[in-house]
């Protein structure tokens, strides 16, 4: 089952509901985010409280699309109330990508940069079996409502930036109940949308070149992610395909369980807020970046799995660089 939010006919906000090849307008809803506060308060799992509602006209996903007219799957009402985070070095890529990095990791401690360190902790300890957490993953924060953009619209790299460039994940989403229980609604692709060029200066600039806009959805899976789960990301320059290569998500393809993952967010306090929603990337090990590929203004990223509906599309823009200081006004 996929849930996804569109603009109606009158402009307002509908959330649809695809099984198999049919979608449909859920009614009695008029947000994903009121759909799933009403299985919290009920004691319902989402799919029952979805089961519970009546299916309305038949829509195209597809042609919506083409139409402009889709919508983040989930949002908050107030955007400072939604958070945009994801965790790193969690997947282990292809089969070839992997034996290199188990190559690597057998090689003195003292001679690892901090990043393979923090993979061979994620390879030893990601997937604990005792039933407890395992090791802590990197982690990144993104920015709130503010920064997450609708598929179709365009991720915008500010005019500070060195680059910006495309990365396929798959991200859970979740609210928080009123008495501070993350659930989880669902899974969706994103485009976890980051400054290469500003990280590879320095690992410590990290911080500053994860503070980007990104897109998740369109479409959002209810129910367990799949432990394989195989996409494409293509990057379309003038209408033509420059380049595209397969992702690989799920946990067989991971360092870490989604359990560890999951927990090492959530065991803050401050992720525990009552009502608020959290959307959290799981990481890749595929982008263009890696591959010399340099975006530049009006390229379309273009992510698709099997299993996730529609794909998610987004143009960049590269805001002109403005070497001006920031004006702070002294009250």
């Amino acid at each position: 089952m996929l849930l996804s939010q569109i603009l109606d006919t009158e402009g307002n906000c509908a959330v649809v509901v695809r099984n198999g090849s049919e979608a449909g307008i859920l009614k009695g809803v008029s947000s994903t985010y009121q759909l799933v506060m009403n299985a919290i308060g009920s004691g319902q799992c989402l799919a029952e409280s979805i089961r519970s509602h009546e299916l309305g006209p038949a829509v195209d996903l597809e042609k919506l699309s083409e139409d402009g007219r889709l919508l983040l799957p989930l949002h908050h009402p107030d955007p400072a109330h939604m958070h945009l985070t994801g965790t790193g070095l969690t997947h282990l890529g292809s089969a070839a990508t992997r034996d290199a990095m188990h190559a690597k990791t057998e090689t003195d401690e003292t001679q690892l940069t901090d990043s393979m360190k923090m993979f061979r902790m994620g390879l030893k300890n990601g997937k604990p079996t005792n039933g407890h957490a395992g090791v802590q993953p990197e982690w990144f924060y993104k920015g709130n409502g503010t920064s997450a953009v609708a598929p179709g619209s365009d991720l915008v790299s500010p005019g500070f930036c060195d680059d910006g460039g495309e990365e396929p994940e798959i991200a859970g989403t979740y609210v928080i109940g009123p008495d501070g229980t993350p659930h989880r609604v669902g899974f969706a692709l994103a485009n976890e949308f980051s400054d290469h060029v500003m990280e590879r200066q320095n690992y410590l600039y990290l911080a500053h070149s994860k503070l980007r806009p990104a897109s998740f959805g369109p479409e959002m899976l209810v129910g367990d992610l799949p432990d394989h789960v195989e996409g494409t990301s293509r990057l379309i320059r003038d209408g033509s395909v420059l380049w595209q290569k397969p992702f690989l998500s799920g946990e067989s393809n991971m360092s870490h369980t989604l359990a560890n993952l999951e927990h090492h967010h959530f065991k803050y306090d401050l992720f525990c807020q009552p009502g608020d929603v959290h959307v959290h990337m799981f990481g890749t090990a595929t982008l263009s970046f890696a591959d010399g590929i340099s975006c530049i203004d009006g390229d379309v990223v273009e992510i698709a799995a099997k299993g996730f509906g529609v794909p998610l599309k987004n143009r960049l823009t590269f805001e002109v660089r403005d070497s001006g200081m920031t004006a702070v006004r002294v009250l």
